[in-house]
């Protein structure tokens, strides 16, 4: 195996401890929904997008693998 490869997978293994971690701890971690996350609710219709988490994880997983490619 090369080195990119062994990068990869270990970020690929980060990422998938934090999401594990979110998914049993999620509750006591996260606030719930965050400001700027969109939330739509009429009649008989719901809709919810989390935009301000998704900014969040973007920019943990670019930190993360900036930091893993300058070694």
């Amino acid at each position: 195996m090369n080195e990119q490869a062994g990068k990869l997978l270990i970020a690929a293994g980060i990422v998938l401890v934090a999401a594990g971690l979110v998914l049993i701890f999620g509750k006591s971690i996260l606030p719930g929904r965050l400001p700027g996350d969109i939330h739509i609710q009429k009649d008989n219709f719901f809709f919810y997008f989390p935009l301000t988490t998704c900014i969040i994880i973007s920019v943990l997983v670019s930190l993360i693998f900036f930091l893993l490619g300058k070694r």
